[in-house]
This record gives C-alpha cells, sequence and structure tokens, in this order.
C-alpha cells in the first residue's frame, strides 16, 4: 500500500466524487480510478461505491478515511517534532482564545512562556468553539482556552463535560454568567429581579449560532415568556459591554469580564435567579503523543494560573 494512494482516495472522499477530485489533483480520471483499484487490492476491500451523482464511502472506506486524517496530523506533528530537534528551537504555537475574562490571565501567561521561551513564535486567534474545535481537529490550533462544552445546558457547576472524539478537555475553573446593566438602568440597585420583568427589556446578545444565545431563548420559553428582544447582536463581549455601560440595553455574560472590563465602573450586575448558569473555563487540545514543547509549558501556566483566580475569590 502506496501513501500516494491512500492520498488520493481521501481527495476522492472529500470531494465525492473522481472528475473533481481529478481536477483537484491535476491527474487524468483514468489514472485516479487505477489508483483507486490499486488500494483496493492491496486492502482486499471495496472502499467506494459508484452513485448518480459520483461516489460513496463504503463502511470500510469510511473508516480507512477517518485513519488518513489521523495519519496526516501525526504526521504534521512528526515533521514539527524533527524541525524542533533539527533547528534547536521550541517551535510554533498556535492558540486560539475564546473565554472573555480577565485579560492579565491570559497575558500574564503569555509573558511568561515568552519568558521562558523566547525562540518560541506564539500566534493567537480570538474566536469561538464552533469555528476553533473544527481548527483543532484540522491541526490549524495547537491549544484552545475558552469555555469547556457541556452534555447540557443546566446551571449545575458539576455536570460533566461532553467528550469530543480525538480531543482532552481539562478545567481551569467555573464562570458564571450574570445579567448586567448599566449602573443608571431602572433595575440597578434591586435585590431580586424578576425574568418576567426583563421580557420588557432590550437586550445585546452573541452570535444566535452560539450556546449562550440559545441558553438564554430557552429560559425564557421554559418560563412562559416571548423570547427577548434582541436590539444587537456581536460577539465580542467587550463592545457589548460598552454598549450596555452607555445605553438602556441588558446583556447576558461572564460575571468574570464585567467585573475586569474597563467600564465595571459604569455596570451593574442585576440578581436573577432564573438565568443562574455555571460555565467551566479549560482548555481543549489533541489527544497525540507529541505536543510541541511550547503548548506544554503553556498548559502547565494555565493551570497554575487557575490556580491563583481560585484562590482570590
Amino acid at each position: 500500500m502506496e501513501w500516494r494512494d491512500v492520498e488520493y482516495f481521501a481527495i476522492v472522499a472529500e470531494h465525492g466524487h473522481v472528475g473533481r477530485a481529478a481536477n483537484a489533483l491535476r491527474l487524468s480520471q483514468p489514472a485516479l480510478s487505477k489508483s483507486l483499484r490499486r488500494l483496493e487490492q492491496d486492502l482486499q476491500v471495496k472502499l467506494v461505491k459508484r452513485t448518480p451523482k459520483g461516489i460513496a464511502l463504503t463502511a470500510e472506506g469510511s473508516v480507512l478515511l477517518l485513519r488518513v486524517r489521523d495519519l496526516r496530523l501525526s504526521l504534521q506533528s512528526l515533521r514539527r517534532e524533527i524541525m524542533d530537534v533539527g533547528e534547536g528551537r521550541v517551535g510554533l504555537a498556535r492558540v486560539g482564545v475564546g473565554f472573555p475574562g480577565p485579560e492579565h490571565f491570559l497575558s500574564a501567561a503569555f509573558a511568561m512562556l515568552l519568558k521562558d521561551a523566547p525562540r518560541t513564535k506564539l500566534v493567537v486567534s480570538h474566536s469561538d468553539n464552533d469555528l476553533m474545535i473544527p481548527a483543532l481537529h484540522n491541526g490549524e490550533l495547537d491549544l484552545i482556552v475558552h469555555y469547556l462544552p457541556r452534555a447540557s445546558s443546566s446551571a449545575h457547576s458539576d455536570e460533566a463535560v461532553r467528550p469530543i472524539e480525538g480531543l482532552v478537555c481539562e478545567a481551569l475553573f467555573d464562570d458564571e454568567y450574570v445579567v448586567c446593566a448599566s449602573a443608571k438602568h431602572r433595575l440597578a440597585g434591586r435585590k431580586k429581579v424578576p425574568l418576567a420583568e426583563l421580557a420588557q427589556e432590550r437586550w445585546l446578545s452573541t452570535d444566535p449560532a452560539l450556546r449562550g444565545h440559545g441558553r438564554l431563548n430557552k429560559v425564557f420559553r421554559d418560563q412562559g415568556l416571548p423570547p427577548p428582544s434582541i436590539a444587537m447582536e456581536a460577539r465580542a463581549t467587550a463592545l457589548r459591554l460598552r454598549t450596555v455601560a452607555a445605553s438602556n440595553l441588558v446583556d447576558w455574560t461572564s460575571r468574570i469580564f464585567v467585573e475586569h472590563s474597563a467600564v465595571a465602573s459604569s455596570l451593574a450586575i442585576l440578581p436573577v435567579k432564573e438565568l443562574a448558569w455555571i460555565r467551566p473555563v479549560g482548555l481543549i487540545y489533541r489527544r497525540e503523543t507529541y505536543q510541541p514543547p511550547a503548548i506544554k509549558r503553556l498548559i502547565e501556566i494555565l493551570k497554575a494560573s487557575a490556580k491563583g483566580i481560585l484562590a482570590s475569590r
């Protein structure tokens, strides 16, 4: 079995069509079909079946495609490991950040890493799990620092983290979602705010594709209330909080971020029992034998920093 034939099979499987795969590979269709037949003969199984729209994978073909993706990641890791050894450098650390918590938590950890490993290049991108987890699977990221996926939308902090195949999820600390408004808002200073009263307010919200938005709608629905009236949607938490501080809008977001926000003195947290929600913040990385030294060190630093956050509560 030749690796070239395995790669060609993967391209065909990903395109779902021999002709389109041949164009992508700049091969003739007969040459690509011959490669597929050769691989099937080597493995003594049928990997694809013809359909009116192209090809479909057999059960054996589906298993092989999963293993090919694992092999690609392993080869990427092997290449980076050899380069680390051969060039005497720690290498590249690619980190995806989504958690909107205190900036000093991450900035201090990044500064410590770059001090310990001055030849390391740190590439940090900011997004959410809907984009970062696929990037981690594909080898475009090495580590995610964000909320961990949960089995459901329960408010209980001891609920199990939902496992993701091929990835490791490690909790660092819990964050609480709270309703916030301007310190001048009519509800600011109340000891208790009924959810029904918030149904009259206009809201800021994150992207509808993200879990927080869906959870907010679900709580209102479960209480027999109409969905919140969303005046503005934005993924950027800092932007939303600045808008809250300057308006009569309300938002539902991280308590830690509200308390450490640049406009914290202009914000008020509204006590809304129905919207109590605990979210675990943690690390997500690939389950593989080789981790770049910089990523290993960063994980150690972040775990130590998280203990400081817990101790300060």
